[in-house]
């Protein structure tokens, strides 16, 4: 019988094993500022969040000034993916692409449908994201009743789903541009360039040199948090993935644990104290609502589910042997876990009405919780891997197929 032997890098296994302790502690932070802000102290807990600090409220310098963190991460991941990951090579990558690409898709058609005309339209990129902490961390909780390749899988979804919504982002929801700030964001990031192809290997001056491409970013009108993601993108990175001389590797490494116990708990606690008033109940149900929920819970898995039987029915793609398609429901249904990049996107769509903020991230919490109570379910019921050897101090998979 053929072998297929799947190991996961180090790198790799560190991601998966933060995601389960960092998803808990993300789901902790959330409950803990739902709980605070519909209490006696629930105005003064929103009060601290909305106060100024250097001129800018605390919330702000958290979403645009901390979250460049994260996706500075993102971006590191994204690129070690595109360079020796799953993403690597296009036999490997085609399959999370499409799958990716089908559930980003089809929940903004479903919320494009409900909304097309109305104020809320700008919400069509809320449903698109997945939150890769929680649906890893609900991987995780499942431990070896999964295939590896599963995780492997939903990660790569994930990271192009993000990249997705990144673009998104970068076309859809910025600000007026200031073309004197963003043309200083081309020239900082040209610098950074010439860095890399000068072969400095040090992390600090691409950092320095960062601060000023987050701030030009910052003026520009587009996103700051943008910086993060060209700032990655411009770090060099070594074929080996875990050359600790590779810039790029170190910085990932580095920044995981800050990024995952730091940076997105403080999100979580400044972003989801929402007051539950009769206002934000009554617009769950609205079009707005409606095509958040439906389109984390019900366009998710259905886009990627159906993107993937379309590329492997025509041949442009195949199931990795110890999949099977209950496997990629599962994932699918995990990919709705919106939380982290569909809150942020909510801020930007719709800057200036609180009560419609408000009833989204409620929307998304809830989406998010049925999409990951049932992805969890379905695939500890119906996730069992094939006949599969499992080392489980190193996490090297052999899996034996007819």
């Amino acid at each position: 019988m053929p072998i297929i032997e799947i190991r996961l890098s180090p790198t790799f296994k560190r991601f998966l094993s933060s995601g389960q302790a960092s998803g808990v502690l993300l789901l902790s932070c959330t409950v803990v500022s739902l709980v605070i802000a519909n209490s006696s102290r629930g105005e003064a807990y929103l009060h601290f969040w909305h106060a100024k600090l250097g001129g800018l409220p605390v919330e702000a310098w958290i979403n645009d000034g901390l979250m460049a963190a994260f996706f500075l991460l993102i971006g590191l991941e994204l690129k070690r993916e595109l360079c020796v990951g799953e993403l690597s090579s296009v036999r490997h990558a085609l399959l999370p692409i499409f799958a990716a690409l089908g559930g980003i898709v089809v929940p903004a058609t479903i919320h494009f449908t409900l909304n097309n005309g109305t104020v809320t339209q700008p919400g069509i990129g809320i449903p698109m994201a997945t939150d890769i902490a929680f649906a890893l961390g609900v991987l995780a909780l499942l431990g070896d009743r999964v295939p590896a390749s599963l995780k492997v899988f939903l990660a790569a979804l994930a990271v192009i789903d993000d990249l997705g919504a990144i673009i998104v982002i970068a076309l859809f929801y910025s600000r007026s541009l200031a073309w004197d700030y963003l043309g200083a964001s081309l020239a900082i990031f040209a610098a950074l360039t010439i860095l890399n192809r000068l072969r400095v290997m040090r992390v600090w001056p691409y950092l320095l040199v960062g601060l000023g491409l987050w701030f030009a970013m910052l003026k520009s009108g587009v996103h700051a948090t943008l910086a993060g993601v060209l700032l990655a993108f411009a770090i060099p990175f070594t074929p080996k993935a875990e050359d600790e001389a590779s810039p790029s590797h170190r910085l990932e490494k580095w920044l995981q644990w800050p990024v995952s116990f730091g940076v997105m708990p403080l999100f979580a606690l400044a972003n989801t104290g929402i007051i539950i008033q009769q206002d934000v109940v009554s617009l769950i149900t609205s079009a707005n609502g409606v095509g958040i929920f439906t389109g984390l819970f019900i366009g998710k898995p259905v886009g990627i589910v159906f993107a993937s039987v379309l590329a492997i029915s025509i041949g442009l793609c195949r199931m990795p042997l110890d999949l099977n398609w209950k496997h990629l429901l599962g994932a699918g249904l995990l990919g709705g876990i919106g939380f982290t990049m569909s809150i942020f996107i909510t801020n930007l769509a719709f800057p200036n009405d609180a009560l419609t903020i408000s009833a989204s991230k409620m929307t998304i919490l809830l989406a998010s919780l049925a999409a990951g109570t049932v992805g969890f379910l379905w695939l500890k019921f119906f996730g069992q891997p094939d006949v599969v050897d499992r080392d489980l101090e190193t996490m090297d998979y052999v899996v034996e197929t007819s």
